[in-house]
């Protein structure tokens, strides 16, 4: 007798087909329906080498916030608020007044009285179970971990399936598609053995062979009714929701380059098959009985959802309130303030990120400098570029990633023979191979053992101290090119196809396109006029050592990478002749003394690093000298500021510096920086509006003048793609403080990293885990982030800003559908507020 012959058949509910049938019958456009409508509902996540921010509600943007977060909540349980607990401790410490929440349950259309949301806080909300799985009912049932052994087997498979290249031995399997290569692993896979059933090999042979059949047929044999078929299969998707994310982004990539993609579908087709193969070597009386009910129920929740809950009208006041403390303290600020912009020409202009870091800088840069101007821009500074670094077989892009990269450049030597280069490059391949080989040979089965012994504790007791003190690296750094430290300093981006030799087509940027991207750069940073002597172009990246998720760190508007090559590209563009010729030609004159200057804000150390300055005409070497000094002060005033939030209040001066870069050395520390944590606000105006405000480091700062935008291009292109990366930012903070389980990454001590580059597991198995870890978030003791939705503030005409909307689905959901709060700045300070029927409102601020 084989173990399947063990459970009695039970007849299928109609509508059920056999697991081996090869189609879905009946229905196949509804099954098609429900399959895209469950991928869609995931959002994607980018892998650790570009590891930036998303909206994990992207595919929710359809739905508002709070229809959004019932249908998260009804399927699989997700928080979409902060625990009660946090709300009252911000009431009793004054945070949220009366007043808020009065205004609160106003704007929610709710009754409640403040003194019934105070009596709620007392009370938290009971976890709530969403749309059932199979392996999670055998878990209740039996007392079973089928949940946990189910994800850690689809987990192993697509770490191995999708390696990209930290696996020393190859996947079998890999030229398979991803259904095809599990079919083949599980029915080798004897870990089900351990789990009592040692029939599952056997009945996986069976399953049918596409992944759409294996769907339909999964569904059939569960009996899943037809109205919940959308809901459960997105429920099965949240259950690997890590390897899911990950799927979409592969069929997100192809979408941009028009073409699709169905890894998510086999990853569904495999999840089901394990409820179905669980459901079948599990099946008891008992099982049977509680699974049907539940069906049923599905059923009838799909026909009759389930009536609004009153506790989600409570939490949902309590956000409100929290965020209106939030705009009415800013309003005020913004309404009182008053800064002219000057009237001379500025010995200095600098254009920083409108990350929320680059606003500490900025305003350290104009308190020891005041007669500086400083600009904040999109840090990919408008070009759309990929970047092949020297030696390099890809291009990494960089820039937003809702954009695709219109050119490619490389890096080379400058000032180099093509002997120099290719000598060059020969050394570089050199090192890379020994250093290969050598980690091959220290992590080979059998040398592994032989080189620990012979090497001994004496031979890396330098290194192990080294390490451990911050004085050398463990890894070498990632932008490190293997050269020599001359022809390193000489790497730089070309404007002009360089001749890689890995090369598939065109480098460069065309000179016929130059000036028009030149024009397009200035006028999107509101930098027609009024040039400086020296404008800086300052791009942001981060210094970590051991940390994952390091590019996480660096400048989201450049993909997840360094914001340094941008900012030589774009200066080198500005700096040419012939583009400064063709500006002039279109009403652009810049300044014959005027110079673009390239340089690095580095957000763990804050110091800023300046390139290409050799290049700069003789005469200025003592306002070279002057600059630096400048930039040193703005930097030790802003490691000031930042100081208490990183445990180091009460140093300062060489004592703070040297701890700050300490901590970018050290393997051991968990929190290098604090990142975009707080980030609340995102403001587009002229920077008069904001200058000499202390925002706090929470703001996102671009400048914007609308009477300088002729058309309003630019105002479109600020509402499509920096508001709406920084609404990402935002609401990835909010989803990893309000529910780290489910759209966080937990633990960062606990982190092993998988495939090479993919991500994140928690341990030692379990799923791919998304969003950020709790330490980029609490600082032990309380919450640094605050998660409220993202206040947007621009100063432009009403009629301009409806206009956008009107003409951008994905910002009219974004702005409509309550996913950030969009506010316009009058010409007088006063603020109006967009509401959620697309009028406005004027707002009160005390």
């Amino acid at each position: 007798m084989k173990p399947n012959d063990l459970h009695t058949p039970e007849p299928r509910m109609a509508g059920q087909l056999p697991l081996d049938a090869e189609t879905p019958g009946p229905g196949e456009h509804d099954l098609i329906e429900a399959i895209e409508t469950a991928c869609a509902r995931i959002a994607p996540v980018w892998p650790l080498d570009r590891f930036v921010a998303v909206n994990p509600f992207h595919g929710l943007r359809a739905l508002d916030f709070d229809h959004a977060g019932d249908l998260l909540r009804r399927i699989a349980g997700v928080r979409m608020y902060m625990p009660r607990g946090y709300f009252r401790e911000r009431l009793e410490r004054g945070e949220i007044g009366e007043r808020d929440l009065v205004e609160a349950a106003a704007r929610c259309a709710s009754t409640l009285t403040p003194e019934q949301l105070r009596a709620a806080l007392g009370r938290e909300r009971a976890p709530r179970t969403g749309v059932p799985l199979i392996t999670a009912l055998v878990d209740e049932l039996d007392a079973d971990d089928w949940s946990g052994f189910v994800i850690d087997r689809i987990s192993h498979h697509c770490a191995a399936y999708f390696d990209m290249g930290q696996a020393t031995w190859q996947h079998p399997w890999s030229g398979m598609r991803l259904y095809d290569a599990w079919r083949a692993f599980a029915a080798l896979d004897y870990s089900a053995d351990m789990m009592g059933q040692s029939g599952i090999r056997a009945r996986v042979r069976a399953l049918p062979e596409a992944p759409r059949a294996c769907i339909g047929a999964a569904l059939g044999r569960l009996g899943i009714p037809q109205a919940a078929w959308a809901d459960y299969l997105h429920a099965a998707l949240l259950d690997v929701g890590g390897w899911a994310a990950w799927t979409r982004l592969l069929r997100w990539e192809a979408e941009l380059e028009g073409s699709s993609d169905d890894h998510i579908e086999a990853l569904l087709a495999i999840r089901l098959a394990w409820e179905v193969l669980v459901y079948e070597h599990k099946a008891s009386p008992g099982l049977t009985a509680r699974w049907h009910a539940l069906c049923a129920d599905l059923e009838r929740r799909a026909g009759d959802p389930d009536a609004p809950d009153p506790e989600d009208t409570i939490d949902r006041v309590l956000l409100c309130a929290q965020e209106l403390a939030y705009q009415r303290a800013l309003i005020a600020r913004l309404r009182a303030h008053r800064h002219s912009a000057p009237a001379t020409r500025p010995p200095l202009q600098a254009a920083f990120c409108i990350d929320v870091r680059s606003e500490v800088i900025r305003r350290a840069l104009e308190t020891v400098s005041p007669q500086v101007q400083t600009l904040g821009f999109a840090g990919f500074f408008g070009a759309p570029i990929a970047h092949q670094p020297f030696g390099a077989d890809r291009a990494r892009p960089q820039l937003p990633v809702l954009l695709t990269p219109r050119y490619r450049v490389c890096s080379e030597l400058h000032e180099a023979e093509p002997e120099e280069q290719a000598e060059a490059l020969t050394a570089q391949h050199r090192r890379l191979g020994i250093g290969k080989a050598w980690k091959t040979f220290k992590m080979g089965a059998a040398s592994c053992f032989s080189f620990v012994e012979a090497a001994g504790f004496w031979l890396y007791a330098p290194k192990l101290i080294g390490d451990s003190l911050g004085w050398s690296r463990p890894v070498p750094a990632p932008d490190d090119p293997r050269l020599d430290p001359e022809q390193a300093a000489r790497l730089a981006p070309s404007l002009a196809p360089c001749g890689h030799p890995h090369a598939d087509h065109a480098l460069g940027i065309p000179e016929a396109e130059r000036v028009a991207l030149a024009e397009g750069i200035l006028r999107g940073m509101s930098l027609t006029t009024g040039f400086a002597r020296l404008v800086l172009l300052v791009g942001h990246g981060s210094s970590s050592v051991n940390n994952p998720h390091a590019t996480g760190l660096d400048c989201g508007a450049c993909g997840g990478q360094s914001g340094e090559t941008n900012a030589r590209v774009v200066a080198a563009l500005l700096n040419a002749p012939e583009v400064r010729a063709g500006l002039a030609e279109r009403g652009i004159a810049i300044p014959q003394d005027t110079w673009f200057l390239p340089a690095l804000h580095d957000t763990t150390t804050d110091r800023i690093r300046l390139f290409d300055h050799q290049r700069l005409p003789a005469d200025s070497a003592e306002e070279l000298a002057e600059l630096g000094s400048r930039l040193d002060q703005a930097g030790e005033l802003t490691r000031l500021q930042r100081a208490t939030l990183l445990g180091l209040g009460g140093r300062e001066g060489r004592a703070l510096t040297k701890r700050v870069e300490h901590r970018a050395r050290d393997w051991s520390q968990v929190r290098p920086e604090w990142g975009l944590a707080g980030n609340a606000c995102f403001v587009a105006a002229p920077r008069a509006r904001t200058q000499g405000l202390d925002l706090g480091g929470r703001a996102f700062l671009h400048d914007y003048d609308w009477r300088a935008d002729h058309g309003f291009a630019t105002l479109e292109l600020i509402m499509t793609a920096p508001m709406v990366v920084a609404s990402w930012i935002n609401l990835q903070y909010y989803a990893s403080c309000v529910d780290n389980h489910r759209f966080g990454s937990g633990n960062k001590v606990l982190h092993n990293v998988v495939g090479g580059a993919i991500g994140v597991i928690e341990g030692n198995g379990g799923d791919l885990r998304v969003g950020l870890p709790l330490q980029s978030l609490h600082d032990g003791r309380r919450w640094i982030h605050e998660p409220i939705r993202l206040s947007v503030f621009i100063e432009a005409p009403q009629s301009e800003i409806d206009a956008v909307i009107a003409r951008h689905d994905l910002v009219r959901e974004l702005v409509e559908h309550g996913w950030l709060h969009l506010f316009r700045i009058e010409s007088s300070g006063d603020c109006a507020r967009r509401t959620e029927d697309g009028d406005w409102c004027t707002v009160e601020s005390h």
